[in-house]
């Protein structure tokens, strides 16, 4: 502690003092007034049991009631010292004990303490008089004994450093006696010890001396002079030398107090009384009261407040108007009544806003103190809050509350509380005060975002350009801030063995999907993909949505032909009996369309025919049927041209040529058919078909001799060769060919530079023939039995050698193949064949053995 103006030897008994006094969470120092800034008032940190180090975090505070923080704590080393100088006498007036009443709060958890800080008193006032001179009249008939009061001496300290005893100088008239009210102040009356002459002696003068109890002692003066009169044969007299008069706090100015009554039995000048305070009435009363010359009626004058002072001594004086008038006096003692007419005050300690939603029940939200200037029942109050609100009061001391929470907030439902704090008083009648207390509620994660809808279904139309949107999702968070920021993304997983990554996209502010391909809805009809919404809370939340997406069908697929089709790059064909009846199924076509619905929904009609009231065809089935019998003079081929078209928007359609060939019987292979031409009649047809004949038989006659010299020729040369003979048995031709067995053998090497193919069957005549070609002779017409090109080997190729069939081994399968397939492609030419081996057994003119 500073060391103030006061000496050492004063300051120690002062020090000891300051000394703690724990009481049920409360603590208590006492120090002097008038200490300096920064003067030590107690380590209060190490008093409460705290942890030095943790009072900044935790916010530790001094909170006072009144405007001046003249207290304030080191939040580093945990003292209470001085913020700024404490005057107890502006503090606490003239109470005997003066106290400053503070709130130590801490947060985190909060926590609240109660410390109590006295307010010793120094000797640093002196008492004083009102004024310095003072004028006392006493008649020179004044009989030793009687008593004068003088003006008292005012100190506004208290207890032993207040005014304690008065003394007057030494003379031979006056002696002096001490006189103590009923709260404990002082006054002097001087006492006439010695007849007065005017004559004599006029005047008097004395030294009156007022002194405290202080150390050092302090001291006031006032010179009385008394003057002496001329004798007054009657003094006024008092009914009572003493009232008693209560009355309430803040009656209205000119309100009667009490009315005196003092008579005396002198007549005229001499009988009339005027009344007047005392000289030694204190001047806090001569501001607050007022007393009528005349009547004698005491008033108000100023507002009297009971919590202030409750009691007032007024010392009254009557004399009349004489010559040498003697004064005398009388005391009036008012009691004033306490009047509810303070409201009580609500004090907002700490507030601990805003406060997290899952807080848990009990938190302190707030420590409230209340305050009622008026005493008894008019002082007692009562805090209550609306029932209606997840907070209650509870009170920890009298009139100090605690504001807790009484159940798990929820931000989302009430954001913020305004709560109303009603503090009631039991007077009557009772003043109420009302304060608000806004509470604000902190958002926690506590909210997993919610899709608007449980699952989308979204209908994409084909061939769609890629990038473009295809629907939007969109979730809700009923958190705030950070907690309803939403980022959306798109889950992992597989379309068509493909990452959906591959297909769609996600604008992960807004929800808005987009289709990063086109698609086709012949190879993807519908697709499902799983989103996700995630906040920006701590820890996030997420949900996710199914998004179902359907492709829709596009015409964008031509009809295609199915049957008849082409072969060998001509047009399709089809046989038609002459004889066929009207309805006739020549026969149906079909195509097939790879869109769906309405877009694969196929119609038949025929665009361009040779004539067109021969044929119809159905519309959806696609049958071909004849509308009447032919005749004579219908052509035999006839073309039609088909168009098959879809119902789609806009129609796609395609088309196909079919040639109807009229026959007078179906043929076994139709396709020998297809070389008759468009149009023809039937003399153009026979003279076309004898010219051919004759033709192909000039050509055949001609190839065979020149086979037959070249058999003969090469069979000479290698008639040794026995593997070189063709040996044919006497049969008739069409059992010789039905009946051969033909063995084709293939040679690459060296030696053997030719082709050779041999033959042999059986019959009753064995004939042999011996063919030998060379390799560019492979695709000679008369190697008939190779129309079937299939097993051609390359030219980069080599065959490998096989054993020669008869000779312990089986034909190659390849040969087998080969042969089957001949035989089965060649059946048709099997008069041309027969009529060909006919003609080559005759010229042969003998079998070769």
């Amino acid at each position: 502690m500073r060391r103030g103006p006061w000496s050492a030897p004063v300051l120690l008994p002062l020090l000891l003092t300051c000394c703690l006094v724990p009481a049920s969470s409360q603590i208590r120092y006492t120090v002097p007034e008038e200490l300096d800034h920064g003067a030590f008032v107690g380590n209060i940190a190490e008093d409460l049991g705290l942890d030095i180090s943790k009072l900044s975090s935790r916010r530790f505070r001094i909170v006072s009631g009144s405007s001046k923080q003249h207290l304030e704590v080191n939040l580093e080393n945990g003292i209470l010292f001085v913020n700024e100088k404490i005057d107890r006498e502006e503090v606490c007036e003239f109470q005997p004990v003066c106290s400053l009443h503070l709130q130590v709060v801490m947060e985190n958890p909060l926590e609240l303490y109660r410390v109590e800080v006295e307010i010793l008193d120094i000797n640093d006032n002196a008492p004083s008089f009102p004024w310095h001179d003072y004028v006392l009249e006493v008649t020179e008939s004044a009989t030793p004994g009687a008593r004068f009061p003088l003006e008292s001496a005012q100190d506004p300290d208290v207890g032993t450093n207040s005014l304690r005893t008065y003394k007057l100088s030494p003379n031979g008239f006056f002696s002096l006696e001490v006189q103590s009210r009923s709260d404990g102040s002082k006054f002097a009356e001087l006492v006439l010890e010695r007849p007065l002459d005017r004559e004599q002696q006029k005047t008097h003068r004395v030294l009156l001396t007022a002194m405290d109890g202080g150390v050092p002692e302090r001291s006031g003066t006032a010179l009385i002079i008394v003057s002496v009169l001329d004798a007054n044969d009657n003094v006024p007299t008092f009914d009572q030398t003493f009232y008693r008069v209560s009355l309430q706090e803040n009656v209205p100015r000119g309100t009667l107090v009490i009315r005196l009554n003092a008579t005396d039995l002198d007549e005229g000048t001499n009988g009339e009384i005027e009344y007047s305070f005392s000289g030694h009435a204190p001047q806090k009363v001569r501001d607050l009261f007022m007393v009528e010359p005349r009547s004698g009626n005491v008033r108000v004058k100023g507002i009297l407040d009971y919590e202030k002072s409750n009691l007032y001594e007024l010392y009254i004086q009557a004399k009349d108007r004489g010559p040498s008038a003697v004064a005398v006096h009388c005391r009036v003692l008012v009691n004033l009544l306490d009047v509810n007419d303070n409201a009580p005050e609500v004090i907002l300690t700490s507030v601990s806003t805003p406060v997290m939603e899952d807080a848990p029940p009990g938190t302190v939200i707030a420590v409230i103190s209340v305050m009622d200037r008026d005493s008894g029942d008019n002082g007692d109050v009562n805090c209550d809050i609306p029932q209606n609100v997840p907070f209650q009061l509870h009170s920890s001391y009298k009139n100090y509350y605690t504001l807790v929470t009484t159940e798990v907030l929820d931000r989302e439902a009430v954001p913020e509380y305004n709560i109303t704090i009603s503090a009631r008083d039991f007077g009557s009648p009772p003043l109420m005060t009302k304060k608000v207390i806004n509470v604000q509620v902190t958002d926690i994660n506590d909210n997993v975002p919610t899709f608007v809808q449980p699952s989308y279904t979204v209908y994409v139309i084909e061939n769609n350009p890629p990038g473009a949107s295809i629907c939007s999702v969109t979730a809700l968070d009923p958190d705030s801030n950070q907690n309803a920021y939403l980022s959306y993304s798109i889950m992992e997983g597989q379309i068509q063995g493909m990452p959906v990554s591959t297909y769609v996209s996600i604008n992960s502010d807004s929800g808005n999907i987009y289709a990063l391909r086109s698609f086709d809805y012949e190879q993807i009809r519908n697709f499902q993909i799983r989103v996700q919404a995630q906040d920006a809370g701590f820890p996030p939340l997420s949900s996710n949505v199914t998004v179902n997406v359907f492709i829709l069908d596009q015409n964008d697929n031509v009809p295609v032909i199915v049957s008849p089709l082409p072969k060998n790059g001509t047009v399709a064909t089809e046989i038609l009996p002459r004889y066929a009846d009207p309805g006739y199924l020549v026969g149906k076509i079909s195509a097939m369309d790879a869109d769906s619905g309405q877009n694969s929904r196929l119609s038949y009609q025929i665009l361009q025919a040779t004539d067109a009231t021969l044929f119809s065809i159905a519309l959806y089935t696609g049958e071909l049927r004849t509308i009447r019998a032919l005749g004579d003079k219908d052509a035999t081929r006839h073309r039609l041209l088909i168009q098959v078209r879809d119902n789609g928007q806009p129609a796609l359609s395609t088309s196909v040529s079919i040639v109807l060939t009229v026959v007078d019987s179906i043929p076994e292979t139709p396709s020998e058919l297809n070389d008759l031409p468009l149009n023809s009649d039937p003399s153009t047809t026979s003279s076309l078909t004898l010219y051919l004949i004759v033709s192909l038989g000039s050509v055949s006659f001609t190839f065979l001799v020149a086979i037959i010299v070249l058999t003969i020729i090469k069979c000479h040369k290698c008639s040794s060769m026995p593997t070189c003979c063709c040996c044919m048995r006497s049969a008739s031709s069409g059992d010789v060919f039905k009946n051969s067995n033909i063995n084709l053998q293939i040679s690459s090497g060296n030696k053997v530079q030719t082709n050779c193919m041999e033959s042999s069957g059986s019959g009753s005549q064995n004939y042999c023939y011996k063919v030998c070609l060379t390799p560019e002779s492979a695709k000679s017409d008369f190697m008939f039995l190779k129309p079937y090109n299939s097993t051609t080997t390359q030219n980069n190729e080599k065959i490998p050698e096989k054993p020669v069939p008869g000779k312990g081994g089986q034909n190659p399968p390849a040969v087998n193949n080969a042969v089957n397939e001949v035989n089965d492609s060649l059946n048709w030419k099997y008069t041309l064949l027969s009529l060909r081996l006919q003609v080559q057994q005759s010229a042969s003119p003998a079998p070769i053995s």
